[in-house]
């Protein structure tokens, strides 16, 4: 089987990849989590997850139902270091919903012409209308974030986004839309074990790009963009939801829990809900390189 980028995911994992990530992803169980300092050792079985996605999921209906009838604008954005989960959890946020009132933004990179407006303009052109739900699949802090760590925007760019993106998201919260904003941690080891997967998988293939690779070895110059990018737009009209996703069961539930608990919607069913698991859904304070 052919590999993608001539299996450089694999020759970075025998060549280049920490030692200790190496034994991290070589002594591993299918189901054992790889970061020491999460607080749990496993994956959660099937099971238990395929019982509480369950309700969560309906709840997400009624959701849908009531932003519909009162014309509720929802904004969900996905950002966290590559093979996080983002795709996998928009996915289940959106399986049951019809999707005429809930779609997914993942802009590609800027078109000339796109790189001549104002840096927002394109992400405002895919806001929602009344009762509508738009998943952002990344979004506006690529440029606090992916085109810092490869050169894509000069410092002064980058520092005239942080200057903007309170007011911006500001702006969005007072004309009420309703604006989470879900940054997807992950462990290094478990991050390549992924990437590993993929490059394997000839159905998870597409998933990879240039970037995916490129990104291995800077690793330390992502956590410095992350952390520099987390402490300058977490704000109180748009916090930052830290879900730590080393086991992306929990973080799926995790993140239908934040939405679901933040949103007054008819019929809502809290016990269905249930609670916030803290050690590994909470603020900034929780993010860690």
């Amino acid at each position: 089987m052919t590999l993608p980028f001539d299996g450089a995911i694999s020759a970075f994992y025998e060549k280049q990849a920490p030692t200790e990530i190496r034994k991290q992803i070589k002594n591993a169980d299918k189901d054992d989590v790889l970061d020491a300092d999460f607080p749990y050792d496993h994956r959660m079985r099937r099971r238990d997850y395929e019982k509480a996605l369950a309700p969560l999921q309906i709840e997400l209906v009624k959701l849908q139902a009531w932003a519909k009838a009162t014309k509720a604008r929802v904004v969900i954005v996905f950002e966290g270091r590559d093979a996080s989960g983002k795709g996998g959890t928009i996915k289940r946020f959106r399986e049951n919903l019809n999707p005429r009132g809930a779609r997914v933004v993942a802009l590609s990179k800027p078109s000339d012409t796109e790189l001549t407006q104002w840096y927002f303009q394109r992400y405002i052109t895919h806001l929602p209308s009344g009762g509508e739900i738009v998943f952002f699949d990344r979004s506006w802090y690529n440029r606090g974030v992916v085109e810092k760590v490869f050169g894509f925007c000069t410092d002064r760019q980058r520092e005239q986004f942080f200057t903007q993106v309170p007011e911006f998201e500001r702006l969005l919260v007072d004309e009420g839309v309703h604006l989470f904003k879900i940054w997807l941690n992950v462990g290094r080891a478990e991050q390549l074990r992924r990437f590993m997967q993929r490059e394997s998988d000839p159905l998870k293939q597409w998933k990879l790009s240039w970037i995916d690779v490129e990104g291995l070895s800077r690793w330390h110059d992502y956590s410095e963009a992350i952390s520099d990018t987390l402490q300058r737009s977490h704000t109180r009209h748009a916090p930052w939801t830290i879900i730590r996703a080393d086991d992306k069961r929990r973080a799926r539930l995790e993140a239908l829990r934040t939405v679901l608990s933040s949103l007054d919607y008819d019929r809502k069913d809290d016990r269905a809900i249930g609670s916030i698991d803290q050690t590994i859904c909470a603020g900034p304070e929780i993010w860690h390189a």
